[in-house]
């Protein structure tokens, strides 16, 4: 049952995507308002932040023990729904792709850096990138967005339930909305830990649904070293998994020169339907896994 509800949660927030409606980052920036306010000196500490996540992942996970303990676990599943709804999507990224692949088509590249400015790291905002640098940085940030958002929603679902689910989209919300700028590299730290194992099993899928020959040449560099961050993992599976050089545009630039004003737009595509292929493998397995009785 929890993998129906999954599928049903993640059809409506597809669709609530394309709308671009229903913002989970600004429900996270509303709920921890409360911790706007912090001591002199303190501003770094995480125990607020933390306290904001953990106590609705401790009710949900305790109302969800009394309703199985009771024989009433399908009373939870309406509200599981609604839940991962809000927990999950990337509402606004179809249309900024859109705008960017749009700039870059007519050669306007610093129309496209305004287009995805405030989407790039802050460390990397400055005016003077490079186009193929502008590029790498804004996939590495379409990469781990969606994969915060679906992929470690996903896993935690279907391995915790829906508690597990809110804490690691909570310390993910956190890194990114606390209102203490100085805390949100050890939120940041916590959520790298939350998306360790799914982010290694993304990278595996990858394997799986783009080009295997290419990610076991990659292999070796994405799955090496217990410290390396789900972005680092990910951009190098991608990379190795798609075809046509999409995720190195020096490369492509040499080679394909004429193709040039076409690359952003492709890219961005090749890379979109290799994370939807990817939630497609997660689905088939985790219905193979429920047929054969493991979960």
């Amino acid at each position: 049952m929890e993998l129906i509800v999954f599928l049903l949660a993640y059809s409506v927030r597809r669709r609530l995507d394309s709308l671009d409606r229903l913002h989970s980052d600004e429900l996270w920036r509303r709920w921890f308002h409360n911790g706007r306010k912090a001591r002199a000196g303190h501003e770094a500490d995480v125990y607020a932040g933390l306290a904001l996540v953990l106590l609705p992942a401790l009710i949900l996970g305790l109302a969800e023990y009394v309703l199985v303990v009771s024989d009433w676990r399908m009373v939870a599943y309406p509200a599981d729904f609604l839940i991962l709804v809000l927990l999950m999507g990337t509402p606004g990224w179809r249309q900024l792709l859109r705008a960017y692949a749009e700039a870059w088509q007519r050669g306007d590249m610093q129309a496209a850096w305004h287009h995805v400015k405030d989407w790039l790291p802050a460390e990397e905002r400055g005016a003077a990138l490079s186009p193929e640098a502008m590029h790498l940085s804004l996939s590495r940030a379409l990469l781990v967005s969606v994969f915060q958002r679906f992929f470690l929603v996903a896993f935690w679902y279907m391995v915790g339930g829906v508690a597990l689910a809110v804490l690691a989209r909570g310390l993910v919300a956190l890194a990114d909305q606390w209102p203490q700028a100085a805390a949100r590299p050890r939120f940041a730290r916590m959520a790298e830990w939350a998306g360790w194992i799914p982010a290694r099993l993304l990278s595996l899928t990858f394997g799986i649904a783009g080009d295997l020959a290419g990610w076991l040449r990659e292999m070796g560099k994405s799955l090496s070293g217990v410290s390396k961050k789900a972005g680092d993992v990910l951009m190098i599976s991608a990379s190795g998994s798609l075809t046509g050089y999409a995720l190195e545009p020096d490369r492509f630039s040499r080679l394909h020169p004429e193709d040039w004003t076409n690359f952003g737009g492709r890219s961005l595509a090749a890379l979109r339907d290799l994370l939807n292929r990817s939630m497609l493998v997660w689905i088939c397995t985790l219905a193979l896994l429920v047929i054969s009785g493991v979960v």
